[in-house]
């Protein structure tokens, strides 16, 4: 089983990821050499509020992708495994970074944006990059806090994604579940049910944790407001009671897929790094597994990118 080849370069990060020289990213025990990019063609005058038609076009190309994140460490992971052309373009104002990833079955071009959290914002960026893009597919791709059956550095894409803050509160803490239910199109879910079976994916993984065996499981998610940490809060009580089979529990995921609803009914995926198990969370903990995580998230969606195609 080969290794796929490295892309070459990665991207300025605007303030969140600035190199002055080139940059070198370890993937297992070797490092590899990455450039920063030559400024986007739009960038002097100002951004394209929309890309241009045919942004993802170019020999040897498979139709456009848009990775979208919500936090630095996992933008970071993503941006690690694109090389350039580099371009940018806002849309409303979010500003997405365009490369190239290079898989072992295709090469296509790739918007990156990092959004910030919530299943509110997710839902709009979606719907936004949709117009502004028209990707084959969309992918957010970041960590989450385990609930049941995972482990550190585990990966889930989500075949479910559970709203669980709908409900209706009664007297003292009387509360009846209206949770809501998004789900990503079949094609998606079998080609991540795909991935999984190849496993294949964790050779994409860049600077793999010693002594971690990363999984990657299909299965439903739980998405609210609420940042949990601690399993027995009680949000994270209300969750295993009305969500039961949710495995991980994040904060955009059914915005994401609720966006999918909004923009066409867009091939959109959830993957989740697992970094945390709301059990023994402290800022150090957080500090070694949250990139961790990011990085598995970011290797599996690799995989996804380079064996997804519309039928």
């Amino acid at each position: 089983m080969s290794t796929p080849t490295p892309n070459e370069g990665i991207a300025n990060h605007g303030g969140r990821m600035t190199f002055t020289g080139p940059v070198s990213v370890g993937r297992g025990s070797s490092a590899h050499q990455y450039a920063p990019p030559e400024p986007g063609p739009d960038t002097p005058a100002g951004p394209a509020e929309r890309a241009a038609p045919g942004w993802a076009d170019g020999p040897g190309l498979s139709g456009g992708a848009v990775v979208i994140t919500a936090v630095d460490c996992e933008y970071r992971a993503v941006a690690a495994h694109l090389g350039g052309p580099f371009e940018e373009r806002t849309v409303s104002g979010t500003l997405y970074r365009l490369g190239t990833f290079r898989g072992r079955e295709r090469a296509r071009r790739v918007a990156l944006a990092q959004i910030g959290p919530g299943n509110t914002g997710a839902a709009l960026h979606v719907e936004r990059a949709r117009t502004a893009f028209a990707p084959e597919l969309i992918v957010f791709a970041g960590v989450a806090g385990g609930l049941k059956d995972v482990r550190l550095g585990d990966v889930v894409a989500a075949d479910a994604v559970y709203d669980y803050e709908s409900a209706k509160e009664g007297a003292g803490e009387d509360v009846w579940p209206r949770a809501r239910t998004a789900v990503p199109s079949h094609a998606v879910v079998q080609r991540a049910m795909d991935v999984v079976f190849r496993q294949e994916w964790t050779d994409y993984i860049i600077d793999p944790e010693p002594g971690v065996a990363p999984r990657a499981f299909v299965k439903p998610i739980a998405a609210g407001g609420k940042l949990l940490a601690h399993a027995d809060s009680p949000t994270a009580r209300r969750v295993r009671a009305f969500a039961g089979d949710a495995v991980a529990v994040e904060m955009e995921g059914y915005g994401v897929l609720h966006g999918a609803s909004l923009a066409d009914h867009a091939d959109v995926l959830v993957v989740r790094g697992i970094s945390d198990l709301l059990t023994g969370k402290d800022a150090a903990s957080d500090a070694r597994w949250q990139p961790v995580a990011a990085r598995s998230a970011a290797a599996f969606t690799c995989a996804f990118l380079d064996l997804f195609t519309r039928t």
